[in-house]
């Protein structure tokens, strides 16, 4: 069920990147724009032009000024000796300056012999105080934080929105955790459910629409715990009676001859015969010996019998019943097929002993005379089985239907749970007993065990 949070996460991942994306972009470029149009920005291309300018206005002054010089149209000053010598003590024998209170002035020095030379030409900018100015404007923009005013808005702003997102998929984690962990317990619970746990319930501690499904979830659970408790009662209920009447019509059967043969004794009491009665008396004894093997088989099919398993070799085993079971039926042929290096199985011994001899005896019944009973022990992957085919007359499909029901059988001898009791015994020792397709023409059974490995 984590599919579920994974997927309430991707749809908030692409419902918010892409309108935060463009947020992100509007908002800086709108705040370009806006301090774009700031003054700022012209102050700053007004103070670069006057740079420029006063630059220019010097640069043209002396050019102007050395061209008068060389050409001798301006009368030079000549220095007083203390002038001079502070002059060179400044290392200047040829300079332009800028004099004057406010730096309207440009003055040219030159060395000349033993005179040092002064020319003056007035510039008509003050050029001092518009450097003082823009040096002025220069530092209060630098002190002002303009320049860095879009960069820290831009962090502070990424920052804000990546905490308030990051906070929003916390959230949505945490919710998507709680909305999918419910429905994973009712994922679990139905799977219990289909598993054949009916006991199967989850906690209904939501009262919104989940909450509403798993208690609606526990409610069918106990429906139909109570649905299969009541429908395995009434099942019993009519495999007993159902036996029950099958028992009590067999009884009725075998009560009948010994009810008309007292009848006959007791209508020829006056004419004794001791050959009828000899006859009579065996017909009573016969008919009571019937109802007590029938009564027996009843017992052994509702009792439990204690499993006690143990590895036994199936091909030991196999050989000691057919031995035994020849010389009850020397008429019928018997073929062993048996599996190499003597596989063993995990089993009870004397349940097993009573499957192959119910399967064997069954088999040679239905061979008759002069049949063939064939038995076989193959090993496949983990488990064990043994095979016995005969060449009888075979199963109908109505018969395979329900060959492993309890029930009563009207042929001489059988009292119909030999096979239902053969296979009980196959399943207490963890296998199984399933008909198969006969090689020899005949009804065909496979015991299913499990095979012992390394020891086990």
């Amino acid at each position: 069920m984590n599919r579920l949070r994974t997927r309430l996460i991707a749809v908030f991942l692409l419902a918010t990147l892409l309108p935060l994306a463009l947020t992100l972009w509007t908002t800086v470029r709108l705040l370009r724009y806006s301090l774009e149009l700031a003054p700022i920005n012209e102050l700053e291309a007004v103070t670069k032009s006057l740079e420029e300018t006063g630059r220019e206005v010097y640069q043209q002054g002396r050019e102007s000024l050395g061209r008068d010089v060389a050409e001798g149209r301006i009368a030079p000053e000549v220095l007083s000796p203390d002038d001079a010598q502070a002059l060179r003590e400044r290392g200047i024998n040829e300079e332009f300056e800028i004099a004057g209170e406010h730096g309207d002035r440009l003055e040219y020095y030159v060395t000349r012999g033993p005179d040092t030379l002064k020319y003056t030409r007035q510039l008509g900018v003050p050029l001092n105080d518009l450097t003082k100015q823009i040096a002025d404007a220069r530092r209060k923009l630098e002190t002002s934080g303009v320049r860095d005013l879009t960069h820290g808005f831009n962090t502070v702003f990424l920052l804000m929105a990546a905490v308030l997102w990051l906070a929003a998929l916390a959230a949505l984690v945490f919710l998507a955790a709680r909305i999918s962990k419910p429905v994973r317990q009712l994922t679990q619970g139905l799977g219990r459910v289909a598993a054949g746990d009916l006991g199967a319930r989850v906690p209904a501690e939501n009262s919104d629409e989940i909450g509403a499904a798993m208690q609606a979830f526990n409610n069918m659970a106990g429906q139909l715990q109570r649905s299969q408790e009541r429908l395995i009662q009434v099942t019993r209920l009519a495999s007993w009676q159902a036996l029950a009447r099958k028992m009590a019509h067999e009884v009725k059967n075998s009560l009948t001859p010994i009810r008309l043969t007292m009848e006959e004794i007791v209508s020829r009491k006056g004419e004794p015969d001791v050959g009828f009665l000899e006859q009579a008396a065996q017909i009573v004894a016969d008919e009571v010996n019937t109802l007590e093997r029938r009564v027996q088989a009843f017992s052994k099919f509702a009792s439990e019998p204690p499993v006690l398993p143990a590895e036994i070799d199936v091909n030991a085993l196999v050989e000691e019943r057919v031995s035994f079971l020849r010389s009850a039926h020397p008429e019928v042929v018997y073929e062993i097929h048996l599996a190499p290096d003597r596989p063993k199985a995990v089993a009870d011994p004397d349940l097993i002993k009573g499957v192959l001899t119910n399967l064997l005896e069954n088999a040679a019944e239905a061979a008759r005379p002069g049949g063939v009973v064939m038995t076989r022990t193959a090993l496949e992957g983990e488990q064990l089985n043994i095979e016995v085919h005969d060449s009888g007359p075979g199963l109908s499909s109505q018969a395979r239907s329900s060959l492993f029901e309890p029930t009563i059988s009207f042929k001489k001898g059988g009292m119909g749970l030999g096979l239902s009791i053969a296979r009980r015994s196959a399943l207490l020792c963890g296998g199984d007993l399933q008909t198969l397709d006969g090689e020899l023409g005949g009804a065909a059974f496979r015991v299913i065990l499990a095979a012992a490995r390394n020891g086990r």
